[in-house]
């Protein structure tokens, strides 16, 4: 393993909260995270997923999640 890769997987990492970004009207109720909104697209478009596809959304899941726009 190299330097790069310990360094992330180390338990004392701190988890950050996602950034929120607000789209009334756009989105529904439910709070959306970017990987699942790009899977969804590529879903639409009739692509399939590849091994790796689950991981990045979770990882982009944890960096960005679009809402609704009402405050909470």
């Amino acid at each position: 393993m190299n330097e790069a890769s310990k360094d992330n997987d180390s338990p004392s990492r701190i988890e950050r909260p996602p950034h929120m970004v607000h789209l009334p009207g756009f989105i529904t109720d439910e709070e959306i995270g970017l990987g699942d909104a790009i899977k969804r697209t590529t879903s639409y478009f009739g692509l399939k997923p590849c091994g790796g596809c689950e991981q990045r959304a979770t990882a982009l899941n944890r960096w960005l999640v679009f809402t609704n726009g009402h405050q909470r």
